[in-house]
C-alpha cells in the first residue's frame, strides 16, 4: 500500500529511508543476481561441449532426477499420512506425535545421515548388533530411507496446515449426498489439500536437489549433481564444468517452482471460499481399523526418529560404535579441542541470523508499506534463493567473489553472507506475514502526525512485529548453525565450521567424535529453540510454509 498524505519537504529521516532502500536493492543485486549471472557466464561453450560429450554426466543427471522424484514422493506420502492421522484419526498421544516432526526438522541435516550409518551401516545397531546381518544399504536404498526421514517433517507441517484450514462441512455434505468414505476422500478431501501437497513437493524436491551431506555419507557410488558439482570445483578445479552442473541442477528447481505456482493459482478459486475450521464442526470420524493402522504408522515413524537421536547420543558415549559399547567421555572431551569450529559456527550463525532478520524486516516493510520504486523486483529477488539449491549458491559465491573488485573468498564475511542468502526467503516470508497483520490505518495515523517512515518502522512496525523478528532470527540461527551444502564450498582452515568437521570425521570412520560434535551442536540449537518458545513462536514453521 502507499501512504496517504503528501510530504512537501524531505527530512533527513526520509533520506535515510531512501538510503536504506537503496542498500537493500544493492544487496540483492550484488549477492543474488550478480552471483547467478557469474554461474551462467562461467559455463562457456567448451564446458557445455565437454558435458554433452561425456555420457557419465547423463547418468549422474538421471540419478539426481530419480533420487529427487523417489525421495520427494516418499517424503510427501509419509508427511501426508502422518498429517492425516493426526488431523483426522483422533489418535492418543497426538501432542507427542505432533512434536516428533518438529523435533526432527530443527535438527542439523547431517545428523540424519550420521544416525543412519550408526543404525543401518555395516556396524549399525539394527543391522549388526540387533539382527547380526552384514548388509550394506549404501547407495540409492539408503539415500531414499535417509532423505525420507529427513524431509517428511516439512511435508507434514505444510499439509497439516492445509488440513486445519479446511472446513469439514464439505465432507459431511458429500456423505449426506450418498458418497462413500473413499469417494469423499478422493473427490473432496484430496483436492482441497492439493495446494498444500504441491507446496510440499516444491520445498522437498529443491531440498533433495541441494542435499549434500546424505549423498556424501550414504551415497557410495551413486553419484548426484550436488556432490559432483563440489568435486569438480575442489578436486579438479574445473569451474566451467561445475557451472554447467549447477545450471543443470537449477533447471528442475525452476520448473518445479513454476509448476507449483501454476497449480496454486488454478486451485485458488476452489480453495479461497473455504472457511476456517474455527467455527466449523469436527472432521469426519474414521473407521476403527483405519485409526489403528494410522496409530501404528505414526508410532513407527516416532520410534525411528527417536532412535536416530539416541544413536547419536550413544555414539558420542561409546568407545567404538558397533564393537565396544562401554561408556566413555573420551569423544566428548576430544570434541572440546575443536573449540574454534564451534565458536565459528555459533558466531557466524548469530551474525547471519541478525542480518537476515534485519534485511527481511526492511524489505518486507518497504515492499508492503511504501511506494518506493523496484518493490516488485525486491520482493521477487528476496525469494529467488528459495528455488536455488544450496550447492549452487556456494558455487555462485565462489565464482563471483574470488577476484577483484569484491574478493571475499577465504574470509568470514563470505560464509556469513552465504548463510544470509540461503535463509533470506524464510526471514522475508515470516516478516511479511507479521507486517501484513498490522493494520495500515496505523501507518496513516502516524504519518498524519508527522512521523517519518523510519520512525514509523522503528516505533510501530517493529514492536508489533516483534514475534516475527524473533522467529526469523531464531529460525535463521538454527538453519545456519547446521548448514552444509553452501558453506562446504567456502570454508578454509581459517574459517572452520562444525558441520564440515562432522562430515569429514564421519567420512574417515571416526563415529565417536562426529557423534559427540553432532550432540554438542544439537544441544546449542535446542537452546536457541527454547528462546523461540519463550517468545511465543510455537507456530513458526507452519507459518513459514503458508
Amino acid at each position: 500500500m502507499c501512504f496517504s498524505g503528501k510530504i512537501r519537504t524531505r527530512s533527513c529521516a526520509e533520506y535515510a529511508a531512501l538510503l536504506i532502500w537503496g542498500f537493500c536493492i544493492l544487496f540483492l543485486l550484488v549477492f543474488i543476481i550478480y552471483p547467478l549471472g557469474r554461474v551462467f557466464s562461467e559455463a562457456g561453450a567448451g564446458s557445455w561441449r565437454s558435458f554433452l560429450s561425456n555420457p557419465n554426466w547423463y547418468g549422474t543427471a538421471l540419478n539426481t532426477l530419480l533420487l529427487m522424484g523417489l525421495s520427494t514422493f516418499f517424503s510427501v506420502l509419509t508427511g501426508f499420512l502422518y498429517a492425516y492421522a493426526l488431523d483426522r484419526g483422533g489418535l492418543p498421544f497426538a501432542g507427542f506425535f505432533s512434536f516428533i516432526p518438529v523435533l526432527h526438522l530443527v535438527t542439523p541435516p547431517f545428523v540424519g545421515g550420521l544416525s543412519f550409518i550408526l543404525l543401518f551401516g555395516r556396524q549399525g545397531f539394527f543391522t549388526r548388533t540387533l539382527f547380526h546381518q552384514d548388509i550394506s544399504l549404501y547407495g540409492l536404498p539408503g539415500l531414499l530411507i535417509a532423505q525420507t526421514l529427513c524431509f517428511f517433517p516439512v511435508a507434514f507441517l505444510i499439509i497439516k496446515g492445509a488440513f486445519e484450514g479446511m472446513n469439514p462441512s464439505l465432507e459431511y455434505a458429500a456423505r449426506s449426498a450418498g458418497a462413500g468414505r473413499f469417494r469423499v476422500f478422493r473427490t473432496v478431501t484430496l483436492p482441497l489439500v492439493l495446494p498444500g501437497i504441491l507446496s510440499a513437493v516444491l520445498f522437498i524436491a529443491i531440498s533433495v536437489l541441494s542435499d549434500f551431506g546424505n549423498p556424501m555419507l550414504i551415497g557410495g557410488r551413486y553419484s548426484v549433481l550436488a556432490v559432483e558439482l563440489y568435486t569438480q570445483l575442489t578436486g579438479w578445479a574445473s569451474a566451467g564444468t561445475s557451472a554447467v552442473l549447477g545450471i543443470i541442477l537449477l533447471i528442475p528447481a525452476f520448473l518445479l517452482f513454476a509448476l507449483q505456482r501454476f497449480a496454486f493459482y488454478r486451485n485458488n478459486s476452489r480453495t479461497a471460499t473455504i472457511g476456517s475450521r474455527t467455527q466449523a464442526m469436527p472432521p469426519l470420524p474414521l473407521p476403527a481399523a483405519v485409526r489403528i493402522l494410522l496409530f501404528l504408522f505414526c508410532a513407527g515413524i516416532a520410534f525411528i526418529v527417536i532412535a536416530q537421536f539416541l544413536a547419536v547420543i550413544a555414539g558420542a558415549f561409546s568407545r567404538i560404535w558397533g564393537l565396544d559399547s562401554r561408556f566413555t567421555l573420551d569423544h566428548l572431551a576430544a570434541s572440546f579441542s575443536y573449540k574454534e569450529e564451534l565458536r565459528n559456527t555459533l558466531l557466524f550463525a548469530f551474525l547471519a541470523a541478525a542480518a537476515a532478520a534485519a534485511l527481511g524486516a526492511f524489505i518486507s516493510f518497504f515492499v508492503s508499506r511504501t511506494c518506493f520504486p523496484f518493490r516488485k523486483f525486491a520482493g521477487t529477488a528476496a525469494m529467488i534463493p528459495a528455488a536455488l539449491p544450496g550447492s549452487l549458491i556456494g558455487l555462485a559465491f565462489v565464482l563471483a567473489f574470488n577476484n577483484s573488485p569484491l574478493r571475499l573468498t577465504g574470509t568470514r564475511a563470505i560464509i556469513v553472507l552465504a548463510m544470509v542468502i540461503c535463509d533470506l526467503p524464510a526471514a522475508y516470508r515470516i516478516l511479511s506475514s507479521s507486517i501484513q497483520r498490522i493494520r495500515s490505518t496505523l501507518d496513516d495515523s502516524a504519518r498524519a502526525l508527522g512521523a517519518s517512515r523510519m520512525r514509523l518502522f522503528f516505533t510501530i512496525i517493529c514492536p508489533l512485529a516483534a514475534q516475527g523478528l524473533v522467529s526469523a532470527f531464531v529460525y535463521t540461527f538454527v538453519r545456519s548453525a547446521g548448514t552444509l551444502s553452501a558453506v562446504i564450498f567456502l570454508f578454509t582452515f581459517k574459517t572452520k565450521l562444525t558441520s564440515v568437521l562432522i562430515l569429514n570425521l564421519a567420512a574417515q570412520g571416526d563415529w565417536g567424535r562426529s557423534a559427540a560434535l553432532a550432540f554438542i551442536l544439537t544441544v546449542f540449537i535446542f537452546a536457541a529453540l527454547g528462546l523461540l518458545r519463550l517468545f511465543g513462536g510455537a507456530q513458526l514453521f507452519r507459518r513459514m510454509f503458508d
